[in-house]
């Protein structure tokens, strides 16, 4: 009987059923694609204790147990300095959906929050250095983040709005400080809203933001909330009544940039003008 089913049991069936289009598939799309995985792969599934990570944690256990590729799975919880009420909602989730977790401690908030400049910035690097530093000490290949649709799409808008330059999220690179590591982001199809959808039909409540700054926003996004990916979330959003199709035309293009019609671009950090190419053209019509 479906009322006789534990929490984790009903979490998974409605993954299966009731958002299989709007996650489940959208999921696997991302880890064939864009190929995530690869046999013989020691994977840790990054959980910062938010609905995002939660549902990856999740999906990836799921995953596991029909995949035809083996690979394993460390569900890696860094503690950055949590309060105890985070802390304890971390563990407790977990407990509910069943995900052995395990727990690292660093002091990641009280370096960052002793800092005047750019304490988010710091957090973040210091957060994947220590998560790359753990998984390696594991065993592990690859960490997986939780990044998703909407995360791609506002990163995309982010960049050229305010960092003056068109820059994307891959969903797959390589450390340059861990070798041979390499960092996933499965959720790379799936979009918040039905992350959001699944919580609520399943009456789940994760934690908003741990950061120490920002512990009692609601709309938060790692330390940033009321920050310029919200007035990007907004504005897509007011777009979006025009054109309900923008975000995934947003998503469509970094996957077809015509670097031809660009005039500089970067690749591997290093500058190029688009008149190294006219200007070898015009040498060899000389």
């Amino acid at each position: 009987m479906k009322e006789d089913l534990e929490v984790y049991q009903k979490v998974e069936r409605s993954i299966h059923k009731k958002f299989r289009r709007e996650l489940w598939s959208p999921f696997v799309k991302a880890v064939k694609q864009y190929e995530l995985i690869q046999a013989g792969d020691k994977i840790a599934v990054c959980i910062s204790g938010g609905k995002d990570s939660m549902l990856m944690a999740k999906l990836m256990q799921m995953l596991q147990r029909i995949s035809e590729v083996e690979f394993s799975i460390v569900y890696l919880v860094m503690d950055p300095g949590y309060n105890e009420l985070n802390r304890q909602k971390i563990e407790n989730n977990a407990a509910l959906l069943h995900i052995p977790i395990t727990v690292f401690e660093t002091d990641i908030f009280e370096v960052a929050n002793s800092t005047d400049k750019s304490p988010c910035y710091l957090c973040a690097r210091m957060r994947r250095g220590n998560l790359y530093a753990k998984a390696k000490e594991l065993g592990c290949n690859k960490i997986a983040l939780g990044h998703h649709f909407n995360d791609v799409i506002e990163t995309t808008v982010m960049a050229m709005f305010y960092g003056s330059q068109l820059q994307a999220m891959l969903p797959k690179l390589h450390s340059t400080n861990f070798e041979g590591m390499s960092l996933i982001r499965p959720l790379y199809c799936v979009r918040e809203e039905s992350i959001i959808a699944w919580r609520q039909y399943n009456d789940l409540e994760f934690i908003q933001c741990a950061c120490r700054f920002t512990e009692s926003c609601t709309i938060c996004d790692n330390g940033g909330g009321g920050s310029k990916r919200q007035e990007i979330k907004t504005l897509i959003r007011r777009l979006k009544r025009d054109n309900p199709d923008i975000d995934r035309s947003i998503f469509n293009s970094i996957h077809s940039v015509c670097l031809d019609t660009f005039p500089g671009y970067k690749e591997d950090g290093e500058e190029h003008s688009f008149l190294e190419k006219y200007n070898a053209e015009s040498a060899q019509n000389l």
